[in-house]
């Protein structure tokens, strides 16, 4: 019984492990950044809505939806704006 409840424990730590890993930016002197204010501009402009915009290590990550309207996690280069890993909803 003690290994079938081990076992179930197991399982459930792994399944609600993220699956969307964090991305590996490259670094450069937060001088260089794009602004944070310019970067929200651009990607709205891409025609996503942004519910949430945060700084993660050396990436812009924005948590919104797409044109289509489903949800999405990108993470930014934050000089070039480049997307470096992108997750949407299926």
């Amino acid at each position: 019984m003690k290994r079938i409840v081990f076992a179930a424990l197991s399982i459930c730590t792994f399944a609600s492990a993220p699956a969307f890993a964090k991305a590996n930016c490259k670094a450069y002197p937060k001088s260089e950044w794009m602004s944070q204010a310019d970067a929200k501009a651009k990607i709205e402009a891409q025609g996503y809505t942004i519910a949430k915009f945060k700084v993660d290590g050396n990436c812009y990550e924005i948590y919104g939806r797409n044109k289509a309207g489903k949800k999405v996690e990108i993470y930014y280069d934050a000089k070039s704006l480049e997307p470096v890993k992108t997750e949407v909803e299926k």
